[in-house]
């Protein structure tokens, strides 16, 4: 180890909340995981509470330097240590235990993620951390499914000829802000899986978990190297690690605009690259849905994790006939919606993640209405501390406007209508955007359903219900909503190379 540790911490109505053991590893402070260790660094990052503004601690602010050594470690681990020569049986015992570990520390888990980044604790507990032990699970299982085929050739002379399934080797993840601890996982449990390692980088506003997911990864018994975490700022840590000439992939989530400047980094030894990008992704209203269950799964497409998703449905097309009730139902549940520290468990609505997007998208929503959206419900940061915007909708929006054409990366849904009858003005309205992550549509017709599901451009399509994700389903996008798929079979091959092997038979 090098440098000492700083602890600084400030005491505030959010942290008393916590359990003993989130409290405890905040005041562990750890440094960068590397090659089994902990490094301290003088050099330090802010860790903020977004429910006070206030100080939760502060992580070690990692450099180049520290990239070197970190990917350095990964590279010997995959060539050379135990990592490499243990069985897919053995690697597999690992991943699934890795599972348990962050079943067992749920309950902690969520507290990390709800006060770093905001969101109700009880999300956090039943939808990422629930949904992360999961896909470890799942994952797990490929180890010992990697397998080659053999494969008739048409040449003239005897062969015998077969592929094998190999691991890309070392990978570079960089995963964002709003779903910090499931997006890690998303990424290391098929990296891991197959037999690859790791260099992560957390984002700088919420590292915490990522540091507690390596406590737990040395826990499991993975060897030294497999699994290191450098954390530091995107333009020091995240720009290294994309360039860096000894890292065989980087995947990233993230901003597309981001997405874009890790293609460029990446270009130099022409490493695999996968991404997840941004979205506006469209939600469509036909007149003869059953509002029961369409109301609240156009709010939760939305607002869920303030709509801070990716895949947050930020686009309404409500057929002209029952616009008006669908507007006024959709207000009166958004202005229901519980608004408080995400650490309460009674909170729906958090707190943004910082006060920079705060401020973004609050401009957002003072751009639509100088450019004539009707504001609905919400338009305003709630209360005084912390960096809360109001469940915001926006109707009669235009297809030129900035709130429908950019992402916002907030509460904020922009609405419109289309014509009874006129599917295929929904249809091209939905397909008009740069982005194709997601997307759904509600409606009791099945023929309707299926006919515009094929039609829609986006990664994922959900009929009567908006997010949709399984460790089985593939997920990602279109267009400039990114490259590759996670989940499923299709994660595993973002993780993984096929060889050919040719044998001449001499008979």
């Amino acid at each position: 180890m090098t440098g000492r540790p700083q602890i600084v911490t400030e005491t505030t109505p959010n942290l008393v909340r916590l359990g003993d053991a989130a409290q405890a590893f905040i005041a562990r402070n750890r440094g960068l995981f590397i090659d089994g260790e902990w490094h301290q660094r003088e050099a330090r990052i802010d860790v903020l509470d977004p429910a006070t503004a206030k100080r939760i601690t502060t992580v070690a602010r990692g450099n180049a330097a520290d990239v070197d050594l970190a990917v350095a470690a990964a590279r010997k681990a995959f060539d050379e240590g135990p990592w490499a020569r243990m069985t897919p049986a053995e690697r597999g015992k690992l991943v699934w235990r890795l599972g348990d570990l962050v079943e067992r520390h749920a309950d902690e888990l969520a507290e990390l993620e709800a006060i770093d980044n905001g969101k109700p604790v009880t999300d956090a507990r039943w939808g990422d951390v629930a949904f992360s032990h999961e896909l470890l699970r799942y994952m797990a299982g490929w180890s010992t499914k990697l397998t080659g085929e053999t494969i008739p050739l048409s040449q003239p002379s005897a062969f015998h000829a077969y592929t094998l399934r190999e691991p890309v080797g070392v990978c570079a993840q960089i995963v964002p802000w709003n779903f910090s601890f499931m997006m890690a996982i998303w990424k290391v449990a098929p990296a891991l899986a197959t037999g690859c390692t790791i260099v992560l980088k957390p984002a700088e506003q919420t590292p915490l978990t990522a540091l507690r997911l390596a406590e737990l990864v040395q826990e499991a018994g993975f060897p030294d190297g497999v699994f290191n975490v450098v954390t530091g700022l995107g333009e020091e840590v995240g720009a290294a690690l994309a360039a860096h000439d000894a890292v065989d992939k980087v995947a990233f989530t993230g901003s597309t605009e981001v997405g874009k400047k890790i293609l460029d980094a990446a270009k130099g030894n022409l490493k695999k690259v996968s991404l997840e990008l941004g979205g506006k992704s469209p939600m469509i209203l036909f007149a003869d849905a059953d509002l029961d269950v369409a109301i609240p799964a156009i709010a939760s497409g939305i607002f869920y994790n303030m709509g801070q998703t990716c895949t947050a449905g930020s686009r309404l097309y409500v057929e002209e006939s029952i616009a008006e009730h669908a507007h006024e139902a959709l207000a009166d549940h958004a202005k229901g919606l519980r608004i408080g520290p995400g650490l309460d468990p009674a909170t729906q609505i958090g707190p943004l993640v910082s006060a920079e997007q705060q401020d973004k998208v609050l401009g957002y929503i003072r751009s639509g209405l100088a450019e004539g959206a009707r504001l609905l419900c919400g338009g305003e940061r709630h209360g005084e501390v912390g960096y809360f915007v109001q469940p915001t909708i926006l109707a009669e929006t235009r297809p030129d406007m900035a709130v429908v054409r950019e992402e916002i990366f907030g509460p904020v849904l922009v609405s419109s209508t289309f014509a009874d009858g006129d599917v295929a003005s929904a249809v091209r309205e939905a397909n008009n955007s740069i982005y194709g992550l997601a997307a759904s549509l509600f409606t009791q017709n099945i023929d309707r359903a299926h006919s515009v599901a094929k039609k829609i451009k986006a990664g994922t399509v959900g009929i009567n219900t908006h997010h949709v994700i399984d460790p089985a389903l593939p997920f990602g996008g279109f267009r400039q909503s990114g490259w590759g798929r996670e989940m499923g079979w299709s994660a595993i091959e973002l993780y993984t190379e096929l060889k050919s092997v040719g044998v001449a038979l001499n008979c």
